[in-house]
């Protein structure tokens, strides 16, 4: 190698730490630069013998000096101004020509680092990341990258051979940003992060946290991201979204993994647009208003079902494309669905290719494994006080409403983010400022979540799966609530489920299981979930929970049902439990679809689609579901009988009457008092042949006559079939 014998050669440490990988400060030495009255260019080019230098549109500038074998290249040129070049490169095995990254300014700007430096950015998804665009005139790719403890940062994928010598990236010091514009890198390209941590240690290879984009596993690396907008046809849903109060709408929500709802005949999983063409005219036709995906953020581990993800930016790509996922939104919403993403913000796995100690140091995550480390998952915690931390977090959540249009996010394992002593013994957390176990950082980032996401993007909603007390999770942010719109009522899951398992010759002593959730019904505004978490790790299906021979076990399962459509809330099924999966789901097949062929399950599945009718279209089931004016008792403590009955109300609508019968006993002319006197239609009778019951009922009506013993307007004598819930509906003509 030579030595530097004019003032504008390259020093020779420069030059080696170049060629080692390990310069932290490239711009400063490669491409174009000025040096006294001279324009001097370098570059490095492995396997290069020879490099001449042009412009853009081809003009020889002159023939660079190689410096090191190792192919850095410099000499002065004959330019006038500052400008993007070309090196045209010859070896023995041909001519190649490169664009020389290093002529290009940043593409990030001040107020960029200003923003980012707050944790105030919104539009981080549009500035991390990879980004086809055309700079300076030339087309290529952005990559940018938050690293603030890392000496040298390298795009690497194979545009370069994977060579991290080859695009070291600028540092924007301010921020901790690392960034760089390759030109020629086109869509499609798989990239990764090639990182030198505080210690001058090379890490494991990183994927993009912002990537949009990711290889289908067991590969790891993120793909540049197609940046052609995608046409949506979804203006006139979007526009009439933005108008509803939801917790005065319908809400019926079909909970769904996709890659276990359907399977290709080889057993591959369906892409998303067979989804679009299969899932989605299913449900609607089955009358749900929402499907709720489980985590489809890119995720490496098929068992994990998405709730360990590593690429929180990026559909996964076991369906397909981020087109692929948008055409499956859109399909949804011209049939009239929403579509809601099971989101993850409180827990990320360790796998080496994704955020854990990211630069080297804890950087996305604590240090301290008392608030790091997840004890029932293995997986690291988001550090919620870290602002580029939150910053994150929150532009995901705003990047899946906006990108991909989504109508909300429910928010998987908030209780664990709320306690910092969550699953911990004593000694194994630590207390907050004020020496309590709540946490005030993960409480501020909800906080922000939520206002954001309705200040952003009116219509959507968010739902909090949270499993304690906590006040106000649904309470608006400037009332120091959460800001959710809906909490997951995990209490009426429990104690209804606990009820409904039990033998009917013992739920009079537990008649309350079925009660209690009434006193607190309206605290929040809640969905009643029966969730992929009820029916896993040997809990069984719902319909194996039930007691009694099949045919009880029929009947309990419908009468729940109806019972919970009947019920204050809005409503959450788990896909197969729609028509009674007889085994607990696995994320290894198909649901058994072959059931259907069996009356008593085509009899479920008629009643979950009859229900959602009826819940759709009786404002008394739905337009009061969070307010107590909305719910009356009419009988709720006849334990003898296992008997449970209620109104329901809407303003200016017809009141409607739920009668449920959790025993196998009929009652006879069970005397009912009634809100009205008159006709009411029977809208609903679990028991009835059309769903597999043994058809006792009230041959569709009764009528009920004025008078009461307990103060109520009017009595009825009905029939209630064993195992049954009725949804009658007055008649006021």
């Amino acid at each position: 190698m030579s030595r530097a014998t004019s003032q504008w050669q390259a020093e020779d440490t420069d030059i080696d730490l170049l060629v080692e990988g390990r310069h932290s400060g490239p711009f400063a030495v490669l491409g174009l630069h000025h040096v006294g009255r001279s324009w001097v260019a370098r570059t490095l080019i492995p396997g290069a013998d020879e490099v001449v230098a042009e412009t853009l549109d081809g003009k020889a500038l002159g023939a660079l000096d190689r410096r090191h074998p190792a192919g850095f290249f410099e000499g002065s040129v004959k330019v006038s101004t500052h400008q993007p070049l070309r090196y045209r490169a010859r070896n023995s095995g041909g001519e190649w020509s490169v664009v020389d990254p290093y002529t290009f300014g940043p593409v990030l700007g001040p107020m960029d680092d200003y923003y980012i430096a707050e944790g105030s950015h919104l539009r981080l998804f549009d500035k991390l990341g990879s980004h086809v665009m055309t700079f300076e005139g030339v087309e290529g790719t952005h990559f940018a990258v938050w690293a603030p403890n890392a000496q040298r940062v390298s795009v690497i994928g194979s545009f370069n051979q994977w060579d991290g010598r080859r695009h070291v990236m600028r540092s924007r010091h301010e921020t901790g940003v690392w960034e760089i514009f390759l030109p020629g890198v086109e869509a499609g390209s798989p990239y990764k992060f090639e990182i030198i941590g505080q210690q001058g240690n090379l890490l494991p290879l990183k994927a993009d946290p912002f990537a949009r984009q990711s290889e289908l596993r067991p590969a790891t690396a993120s793909i540049v991201a197609d940046p052609a907008p995608f046409r949506w046809t979804d203006e006139a849903y979007l526009g009439s979204r933005g108008e509803k109060d939801l917790r005065r709408e319908p809400m019926s929500i079909y909970e769904v993994h996709l890659g276990s709802w359907r399977r290709r005949p080889d057993g591959g999983f369906l892409s998303y647009d067979q989804l679009a063409e299969q899932l989605i005219p299913y449900v609607a036709d089955m009358g749900f208003t929402h499907i709720e995906l489980m985590p489809i953020t890119e995720h490496p581990y098929d068992p994990s079902w998405g709730y360990q993800p590593t690429g929180l930016y990026a559909p996964t790509a076991r369906f397909g494309d981020p087109a692929g996922f948008a055409r499956f939104v859109d399909a949804a919403h011209t049939a009239g669905l929403g579509i809601l993403l099971d989101w993850v913000p409180a827990h990320f796995p360790t796998d080496e290719h994704g955020l854990s100690r990211f630069d080297g140091t804890a950087l996305y995550e604590h240090a301290d494994p008392r608030q790091g480390y997840h004890p029932d998952w293995n997986t690291a915690i988001y550090n919620f006080g870290r602002k580029e931390v939150s910053s994150y977090l929150v532009n995901n959540a705003l990047y899946w409403l906006e990108k991909f249009h989504l109508d909300g996010l429910r928010v998987d394992a908030v209780a664990s983010m709320l306690y910092l002593d969550y699953s911990r013994n004593p000694g194994e957390w630590v207390p907050n400022q004020h020496g309590g176990n709540e946490n005030t950082e993960a409480t501020a980032f909800l906080q922000r979540v939520n206002a954001e996401t309705y200040g952003q993007h009116p219509g959507t909603f968010t739902a909090a799966e949270e499993s304690t007390s906590w006040p106000g999770v649904t309470a608006p942010t400037y009332a120091n609530g959460l800001g959710f719109g809906f909490k997951w009522n995990m209490g009426f899951m429990n104690d209804t489920l606990r009820y409904m398992q039990r033998e009917p010759i013992h739920r009079r002593f537990h008649h309350h299981d079925m009660t209690f959730g009434l006193l607190y019904a309206f605290s929040e505004n809640f969905i009643l979930p029966l969730s992929h978490d009820e029916v896993v790790h040997g809990k069984g299906s719902l319909l194996s929970k039930m007691p009694g021979d099949d045919w009880q076990k029929f009947a309990n399962l419908r009468a729940y049902y109806a019972f919970m459509w009947g019920h204050p809330g809005k409503k959450l099924l788990f896909m197969g439990q729609e028509f009674a999966q007889r085994e607990e789901w696995s994320e290894e097949g198909a649901l058994d679809w072959w059931l259907l062929d069996a009356p008593a399950h085509e009899g479920v599945r008629r009643l979950v689609s009859d229900l959602n009718t009826v819940y759709r279209e009786l404002p008394a089931l739905h337009a009061r579901d969070c307010e107590p004016e909305g719910f009356e008792w009419i009988v709720a403590s006849d334990q003898a009988n296992s008997v449970l009955a209620w109104t329901r109300r809407a303003p200016g609508e017809p009141p409607v009457v739920v009668v449920s019968n959790f025993t196998p006993v009929p009652r006879e002319r069970y005397q009912l008092p009634m809100p009205a006197a008159g006709k009411w239609i029977e809208r609903i009778n679990t028991d009835a042949e059309w769903y597999a019951g043994s058809n006792q009922g009230n041959r569709g009506a009764v009528t009920a006559r004025e008078g009461n013993d307990y103060g109520f307007p009017a009595t009825a004598d009905l029939v209630l079939p064993p195992l049954s819930t009725l949804i009658l509906q007055h008649d006021p003509g």
